[in-house]
């Protein structure tokens, strides 16, 4: 029996402190390669830094529009990613995978 008055609601948002923590972040999800766990660890990520408001104040998105951008559903265009990943810090790149077969 887990006791409520001891226990904290766990928040991922909580442990991405640094850039490094975040990219790492971000990139564990990517690797998964399910769409919903990238969505959910972006909003993780814009909560870490200050929640959808500001998000939104910074990249001139509309608020609303990224709470769909971000929900479970979501389907973000690629100039709210790129909006979203600047406000982050951070960009877009592209790698080659480390197979050898081409």
């Amino acid at each position: 029996m887990v006791n409520k008055a001891r226990s904290v609601k766990y928040r991922s948002a909580d442990y991405l402190k640094t850039k490094e923590d975040i990219v790492e972040y971000l990139n564990a999800a990517i690797e998964d390669g399910n769409e919903r766990v990238l969505l959910m660890a972006l909003r993780n990520v814009v909560d870490a830094l200050g929640g959808m408001t500001r998000l939104a104040k910074e990249t001139g998105l509309k608020r609303e529009s990224l709470y769909r951008t971000l929900s479970e559903k979501g389907n973000p265009r690629l100039s709210s990613l790129v909006a979203m990943l600047d406000y982050m810090d951070l960009e877009l790149a592209v790698r080659p995978r480390n197979s050898s077969t081409r």
